[in-house]
């Protein structure tokens, strides 16, 4: 059973916390937008898609919880509003990851359309916002089992030189799986097609300083998947590329995606830009897992792209559970205390970046829910087929306005995720 890091049912929300992962499964309640923000700014949730997430249902849950009384209590036009401000403030929280500010705007747009449609009243408008919410859920699963499976596709057909049914290896860096999105996953979500296509013969995954989404998360959940893998440091993969690539049959670098700009630079966590240059130094493929609604078309290339700034203490300081040692001198872990450690000299200064932007002429692939977008002979991604309908049977995507408040309500701006020709 893969994890579940999102549990939802009609008026109710609880998140994985992963800030006690890996040695304590508890689940934390979000009751309404305040309590998400906090969740996601605090890095108790985490992951692009999985912010975006429970945003959304977070928003559902509030209404939901205020039905009777606040549906009915405002209009179909302040009820929109409603739901326009609470998703505004949400897309605050982290401003790197573009899932979070795409799932805002196609709300935003539901619940515009819907406070307009005949003899709307408020609790019409919420009721499609609650649908479209649970619908996004659903979807990003879908999403995610397809994104696998392209992506598993592409790695064994791309593959060095080996015997037809040799296994082979591949690298992953920060989480990328159910704990990253509302399940399987996406680079993740790869690995686990792989090795469900028996295809796979380890995983190398790296710690991730400083916040260790690695050593905590995706080592929580390749253990719990049965997958066989073994963690290195972040600062250990050019010595495994060089020593063991062969033997081990590395044939790619997967990572997962914050925000794709238009040209294909890739904002993701800090560390995967030099990761992209030992693959292209060593001749493995480096590979990108991302949904559609990662790919930014309004960003033109990754200097465009914010990035968040972390607390440096997050670099100072590390945390978690003591290690205790009985008479016998046999270790154990304490799992419901929690030490913090300092592992710098003191006055020390840090510079604390949670992503970097890999340059798109580092990638080979972008895996999405509709395939592996490629470049041309000219090193250009070719996204076209996977927006625009008739092209290949790809259905059209209906991309949203994003909308602004007014004195006279919700207005729509020109979009911000607008496909490209």
């Amino acid at each position: 059973m893969v994890l579940q890091a999102i549990k939802y049912s009609y008026g109710q929300l609880e998140v994985l916390d992963q800030l006690q992962l890996p040695h304590q499964e508890i689940y934390i309640k979000i009751k309404n937008g305040e309590d998400a923000w906090h969740a996601i700014k605090s890095m108790q949730v985490r992951g692009a898609p999985a912010i975006a997430i429970v945003a959304a249902l977070a928003v559902a849950v509030d209404a939901t919880r205020h039905f009777g009384d606040l549906s009915k209590a405002l209009s179909a036009k302040e009820a929109a509003q409603h739901i326009y401000s609470q998703l505004a403030y949400l897309v605050t929280s982290r401003p790197t990851a573009v899932n979070l500010a795409d799932a805002a705007t196609k709300l935003m747009t539901i619940a515009e359309k819907a406070s307009k449609s005949p003899n709307a009243t408020g609790d019409v408008v919420i009721e499609a916002y609650i649908q479209a919410a649970e619908r996004m859920l659903e979807d990003d699963v879908q999403d995610n089992e397809r994104i696998g499976e392209h992506g598993a596709a592409w790695i064994v057909k791309n593959k060095p030189q080996s015997p037809a049914d040799a296994k082979i290896s591949v690298i992953t860096h920060c989480n990328t799986g159910s704990l990253a999105t509302a399940g399987y996953g996406t680079a993740l979500g790869v690995i686990r097609s792989l090795h469900a296509g028996r295809s796979l013969r380890h995983v190398f995954y790296t710690e991730t300083r400083p916040y260790n989404q690695g050593s905590r998360l995706t080592g929580y959940e390749l253990i719990h998947d049965g997958i066989p893998a073994t963690l290195i440091t972040d600062s250990m993969a050019a010595a495994l590329l060089n020593t063991r690539g062969h033997s081990e049959n590395i044939a790619a670098i997967v990572v997962g995606a914050d925000r794709v700009a238009a040209n294909g630079d890739t904002a993701n966590k800090i560390g995967t830009y030099a990761l992209a240059v030992l693959a292209r130094y060593h001749g493995v493929k480096f590979l990108v897992a991302a949904p559609r609604t990662t790919v930014d078309m309004a960003t033109k290339t990754g200097a465009e792209i914010e990035i968040e700034e972390r607390p440096e203490i997050e670099v100072l300081n590390i945390a978690g559970p003591p290690i205790n040692r009985n008479q016998f001198g046999e270790q154990g872990l304490a799992p419901d205390k929690r030490e913090t450690i300092c592992v710098a000299a003191q006055h020390t200064r840090a510079w604390n970046p949670a992503f970097d932007v890999t340059p798109a002429e580092l990638i080979d692939g972008i895996v999405t829910e509709k395939g592996v977008v490629e470049k041309d002979e000219h090193g250009t991604f070719q996204w076209r087929k996977f927006f625009v309908a008739g092209v290949e049977d790809v259905p059209a995507v209906d991309e949203p306005k994003p909308l602004n408040m007014t004195a006279d309500g919700i207005t729509a701006t020109e979009s911000a995720t607008t496909a490209a020709a």
